[in-house]
């Protein structure tokens, strides 16, 4: 996806050459779907809440999602399993609205219960609905237990003939339109009468199947329904115990990914937007852009959004690379998830600071990005859900330290077949991670030097001055914790990115610039939790350092930043 300057997607520059022809066939003709769409269309629709019958036609006509999310052996010969074409699909629907990346993201969600599943009649269903553009649903959460899924109360109930599934949806995209939606619930054991967990399909077509409404005012259409004495036999149950517990998290595991390449999406076009506007707006017998406090803005979020982009595109690596004996992706995925799209929101506040009341406007794609980029935290799991996740990796990322295998680049064309085969999500906390600190060695300058020093002081205090019992039970004081381990894991795998793709030593340095100021506030969140001791307080006083600056770095990079001007713009 690389153009320059930087390596933002410009969709009048794309040029995928690492993707092969039947891959790059199908990201031209989505750009050139949007392009023609126009932005008037894409903004009025979004206003309004109308349904992208226009996109679904798109899917049917281009057969962009059976090519992309069907499994080798079920579809055509293009047709299998890529995370990294699949990130090049999230982030050009998102670049042009999020309701059209939601239409795929809930997709996949329900696909993956479907392909990770035993029932192989439902699978070659499956194949043929998407060859026909059809789109899918996963019915997992319930309004009142929202994604507490030990509670779900979806039940199927023994019939003389098969069973019959009662209970009620909230939260699912795609449940008015959907071809299938992949529903978890539970059921009783037949010998032990014991409540096991179940996956099993419906159609929303069915008079048992009752939809309810939207949820929210959007194309997107995040439905709840209710099924009603809806008819199941064997043929429509996806897989049944334990299984489908395993299933149901692996799914998320595989598509909450996804989050973080629509906020890269988002924010990329925002940045077109702003850019244009400011560096063609003056003000007080200035150009916007001539502000010091602007340059400031549009440097942090432009070396904010080439991070997210670097740290996502390296996680595809461990992502395609794992296997039972590897699952460090376990820590990279929620990584993307939580990390990478609350940086999004950091690039999208900064660039509204910029653009101010031109942001509100509703005939432009800002507007639409300040709405659609807070959501993307707060899907698949809020952003504390995947802290208290990975903070369970941090005595082995720090403490215990693993020889692995150098892992390359992963852009080529192979079906990632380990998705669908993963092992149960259980023993997190017995994951070894390669040395972070090997990593940063191989980098000699002042900001890379500055935030390595922070995370030692960080390990040190995790030390000496480890959470006692009460402060490994406060969850608040925990999430203290894993927003500075956070910042480490993201450094170390922004730097292998770095390293891989030949960033610019300028560049590199103001990402770490970012990076500091960053740690230097999470240690002061830190400090002020009531609940660290002294000791703790000590240690977080030290991780409060100031960026080295270097004011001809910083000319460099905002020239970088101001040569994206005029380079993209959505047509009316």
């Amino acid at each position: 996806m690389t153009t320059h300057p930087g390596i933002l997607l410009n969709p009048h520059r794309y040029d995928p050459t690492e993707l092969d022809s039947e891959s790059r066939r199908v990201m031209d003709e989505t750009i050139r779907f949007f392009e023609a769409l126009g932005k008037n269309h894409i903004t009025g629709a979004d206003n309004r809440g109308d349904w992208y019958d226009d996109f679904c036609g798109f899917l049917a006509d281009s057969g962009a999602f059976a090519t992309l999310m069907t499994p080798s052996g079920y579809g055509t010969d293009g047709s299998h399993w890529n995370t990294w074409r699949n990130n090049h699909f999230s982030e050009i629907t998102a670049f042009y609205s999020l309701g059209y990346w939601y239409a795929w993201q809930v997709s996949m969600l329900g696909l993956g219960p479907i392909w990770m599943g035993r029932n192989e009649a439902v699978k070659q269903r499956a194949a043929g609905l998407l060859r026909e553009g059809g789109i899918f649903a996963f019915g997992l959460s319930e309004q009142t237990h929202g994604a507490d899924i030990y509670s779900s109360e979806m039940r199927l109930t023994k019939t003389a003939d098969g069973y019959v599934a009662n209970g009620s949806k909230y939260y699912i995209g795609n449940g008015n339109e959907a071809a299938l939606v992949s529903v978890f619930g539970k059921v009783a054991d037949e010998e032990t009468g014991d409540d096991e967990y179940v996956f099993f399909v419906v159609e929303p077509h069915r008079d048992e199947y009752i939809l309810e409404k939207n949820t929210v005012h959007s194309p997107m259409y995040v439905s709840a329904f209710r099924l009603e004495d809806y008819p199941i036999t064997d043929s429509d149950i996806l897989v049944r115990g334990p299984e489908a517990w395993n299933v149901a998290l692996n799914t998320i595991n595989v598509c909450k990914y996804n989050l973080g390449w629509a906020s890269i999406g988002i924010c990329s076009h925002a940045m077109y937007e702003a850019i244009n506007h400011a560096s063609h707006r003056a003000l007080y017998g200035m150009h916007v852009t001539d502000f010091a406090h602007v340059r400031q803005l549009f440097v942090d979020a432009y070396s904010r959004l080439t991070a997210m982009k670097l740290f996502a595109g390296r996680a595809n690596d461990y992502m395609r690379t794992a296997s039972d004996e590897d699952r460090r992706y376990l820590l990279y995925n929620p990584m993307v998830k939580m990390k990478v799209t609350t940086e999004g929101e950091h690039v999208v506040n900064a660039l509204w600071d910029v653009i101010a009341a031109k942001g509100f406007e509703k005939d432009t794609y800002f507007n639409m990005a300040t709405r659609h980029i807070r959501a993307l935290p707060k899907l698949e799991g809020t952003v504390h859900v995947n802290i208290a996740l990975i903070v369970k990796f941090m005595p082995n990322y720090f403490f215990d330290p693993a020889e692995h295998p150098d892992i390359p680049v992963r852009r080529d064309e192979g079906h990632d077949g380990y998705l669908f085969e993963q092992a149960p999500t259980r023993g997190l906390g017995k994951i070894r991670f390669h040395d972070w600190a090997a990593t940063f060695g191989r980098f000699d300058s002042p900001n890379v030097g500055i935030f390595r020093g922070q995370a030692e002081t960080f390990k040190a205090m995790l030390s000496s001055a480890a959470p006692d019992a009460e402060q490994a039970s406060d969850i608040d004081f925990l999430l203290a914790l894993g927003e500075l381990f956070s910042l480490v894991v993201y450094g170390q795998l922004v730097l292998e990115a770095v390293e891989l793709h030949g960033i610019s030593e300028e560049l590199t340095e103001q990402i770490f610039d970012v990076l500091v100021r960053d740690f230097a506030a999470g240690a002061t969140r830190l400090h002020g939790k009531s609940t660290a001791n002294e000791e703790q307080a000590g240690f977080a006083r030290e991780m409060v350092c100031r960026p080295h600056h270097d004011a001809e770095r910083f000319d460099v990079m905002w020239d970088e930043v101001l040569a994206l001007a005029d380079t993209y713009e959505l047509a009316p």
